[in-house]
């Protein structure tokens, strides 16, 4: 696999990822849904970071290091928008429009798994980063089946509850994530001072 290769899947994926926010974030707006605008979030993110990826391709270690700190820092932002978000509406959890919150999760499920395996090849090539963008795309795509389900528990228990559960849940992935991203960045760092 080539750089070209690398780079070419980075920017289907990250054109993917800002063309599915739009949607998620509008949609979350609309019914006022913790999960979808965490993840919608989360997809801006992932066009960043892919985007930044497409940069950093044929960078020194070192540079990628550096560049995989940054991300680590970036995989927290939509962790900690949501647990603001999830803040407010803890006291009163108003369910979200239960078909709206699947079928835009079906939507974004079938984005992150696409990009997922647009990335899986890549995933152990270029370091921090490009491990970055696949566990994006990985964790994206189990927080899109934890939005379905959360709409369809809303269907037969009409709560804000679920919503808010799995919002905090992909802040906790997030969070994770970035710290997978730190590891193998300061890793390639050490690797780049010997």
């Amino acid at each position: 696999m080539s750089n070209a290769d690398l780079r070419r899947a980075v920017l289907i994926v990250a054109l993917a990822n800002l063309a599915y926010f739009g949607v998620e974030f509008a949609v979350a707006r609309q019914i006022g849904s913790v999960s979808l605008l965490a993840d919608s979030i989360d997809f801006l993110e992932d066009a960043a970071i892919n985007l930044l990826i497409l940069l950093a391709i044929g960078w020194s270690v070192a540079k990628r290091a550096r560049v995989g700190m940054l991300l680590a820092g970036i995989l927290l932002i939509p962790g900690l928008a949501t647990l603001w978000m999830a803040w407010e509406k803890f006291s009163t959890p108003v369910p979200p429009d239960p078909w709206l919150l699947s079928a835009i999760g079906i939507g974004a499920l079938a984005v992150n798994l696409g990009c997922a395996l647009l990335l899986v090849k890549f995933r152990n090539l270029g370091g921090s980063l490009t491990r970055a963008a696949f566990l994006s795309a990985r964790n994206d795509a189990a927080a899109n089946l934890a939005i379905i389900v959360a709409g369809l528990v809303t269907l037969v228990w009409a709560s804000g509850w679920p919503d808010l559960i799995v919002g905090i849940g992909i802040a906790a992935m997030n969070a994770d994530a970035a710290k997978e991203v730190w590891k193998a960045a300061r890793a390639e760092q050490r690797s780049a001072e010997v």
